[in-house]
């Protein structure tokens, strides 16, 4: 059976919705992204959508589903379109719920305090360095847990590539964009640095990061 596209409605520069398409892109499910302003996000038509307001929602036509929250997707996209578990793991197992664990300490962890480094740095008003400060030690604090938690293992859980090493992907192209030279991955951080590089050269990977890269040069033009 041929599936029809899924939407995807995103932002050319969100970290949140670009860690989306990749796993639909490894999973090979076809979908296309509705790149949104963010004038639009907090009115109608899209908060029927999403009352949230926020970026990422897709519409799955072939569940009929509309969902938003994007850790909420990628389990929802693996329990739907991963029937052979190549990301993911059987129901139950440590595995399983090991995997869920990264998922949820990339949403409370990485996921908030990076965005917050990124707004502090760059978009607050007034320039409060404490903030900035805070926020860019918290992003030390979150790549150190990873850092350590891939001592000697390739990925996460299980040995194998999931949807939790995916989820990281993203807010992590914000730290050379933010932080400059404060933060050497590739010498402070190695077994993290080691772990992107091996995640960034799959090819659905490389290639969803190469159109990522390719629409965010010319949205800034």
């Amino acid at each position: 059976m041929s599936l029809q596209p899924i939407k995807l409605y995103g932002h050319a520069n969100g970290p949140n919705p670009w860690k989306v398409a990749l796993l639909l892109s490894e999973l090979g499910v076809p979908h296309e992204i509705d790149f949104m302003q963010m004038t639009e996000v907090k009115k109608e038509p899209y908060i029927l959508k999403n009352p949230n307001g926020r970026l990422p929602t897709i519409e799955d036509p072939n569940t009929g589903i509309v969902l938003w929250e994007s850790g909420a997707i990628l389990e929802y996209l693996v329990e739907t379109y991963d029937k052979e578990r190549k990301f993911s793991f059987e129901p139950g197992t440590h595995e399983y719920f090991h995997t869920k664990q990264w998922l949820h300490f990339q949403m409370s962890g990485q996921g908030p305090y990076f965005g917050q480094a990124v707004w502090f740095s760059l978009y607050h008003p007034e320039k409060i360095e404490s903030a900035r400060v805070r926020y860019i030690n918290e992003i030390r604090r979150v790549s150190e847990v990873l850092n350590t938690a891939l001592a000697g293992r390739e990925w996460l859980v299980g040995g194998k590539f999931t949807y939790a090493d995916v989820a990281f992907i993203t807010w992590f192209g914000v730290i050379p964009w933010i932080t400059g030279d404060e933060i050497d991955m590739e010498k402070d951080l190695p077994n993290l640095y080691a772990w992107l590089q091996r995640m960034k050269a799959r090819p659905a990977i490389a290639e969803t990061l190469k159109r990522k890269e390719e629409i965010n040069a010319k949205e800034s033009k």
